[in-house]
């Protein structure tokens, strides 16, 4: 055999030749192209969802341009979760910097799959938002963490069963939140700690047995948000940054029973303190 007909091994080629996440992915972005048509800008610098208890802290981004129903953006649904809006606004601040706020969370529990959960993120990414800032109203597991403490996510641990990625598309997950604008947090605030969120499937809440498990997997947070789409932010070469608001202790940290009415007091009566905090940490974001 001549040495031009000699058969070389290669490396198999694990790029996906047909790309599951395709259709999700120009979903996205026929959204991001209505939103940035009624915006009246070419791109957003940052895209922020806001979840249980944050959301008086879009009134303090800057001068609002833009209100959108969710209903008229391809892929959003109007949202069945008390305290969730079901809108998106897009806000400019003193700065000049366009900020996309997500009130219209789908969690995976709502039975719309996990793209569904994802296409806020890759919705924010198809318009150009380079970071994506994740909040969440949450159970705690540390009892020194009274109803109304906002928490640092330094990292999580997802324990839906499922990822918003498919094929072979392998995504690094370490400093999956920034330590950037971690650390600018802690210098607008450096009483903030830290922890790590557990993202459960719901929409029940966890038992006992369930919380001692997280807490001794690593967990100090549980919740039903926020680690399926910080790993769609991640894919989509984004920062992430995520704070949670404690809004309840965890099942079996107090004796309390658990109730999404205790989850809206504690963020309502938060409101106030958690909205200037986020819109700082934001601002300093965008400045650094």
């Amino acid at each position: 055999m001549s040495e031009n007909m000699q058969h070389v091994a290669h490396e198999p080629d694990l790029t996906p030749t047909n790309d599951p996440t395709a259709p999700a992915n120009k979903l996205a972005e026929q959204a991001a192209s209505v939103l940035l048509e009624r915006a009246g800008v070419d791109a957003f610098d940052l895209a922020c969802t806001l979840g249980s208890g944050w959301g008086e802290a879009a009134g303090q981004l800057g001068e609002q341009i833009a209100e959108i129903s969710a209903d008229d953006v391809p892929g959003f649904h109007l949202s069945g979760v008390s305290g969730h809006t079901g809108t998106l606004k897009v806000f400019r601040t003193p700065a000049g910097a366009t900020i996309l706020v997500v009130g219209a969370r789908t969690h995976y529990y709502e039975g719309r799959g996990v793209d569904a959960v994802a296409h806020g993120v890759r919705t924010a990414a198809a318009a150009g938002a380079r970071t994506m800032v994740l909040t969440n109203g949450c159970g705690g597991l540390d009892p020194d963490w009274a109803p109304g403490t906002p928490v640092l996510i330094k990292d999580h641990i997802n324990l839906t069963a499922t990822s918003p990625l498919r094929g072979a598309h392998f995504v690094d997950m370490t400093d999956l939140y920034s330590p950037r604008i971690r650390q600018i947090a802690r210098q607008i605030d450096p009483a903030l700690p830290e922890g790590v969120y557990a993202q459960f499937p719901g929409p029940h809440y966890e038992t006992p047995a369930e919380v001692q498990h997280a807490r001794i997997i690593g967990a100090d947070l549980v919740g039903m948000s926020t680690a399926l789409e910080a790993i769609a932010a991640r894919a989509a070469g984004m920062e992430v940054f995520g704070i949670s608001l404690v809004t309840n202790l965890a099942a079996g940290i107090s004796d309390e029973p658990l109730s999404h009415q205790e989850v809206l007091d504690a963020g309502r009566e938060a409101a106030p303190r958690i909205a200037s905090l986020l819109a700082k940490i934001i601002a300093g974001s965008l400045e650094a």
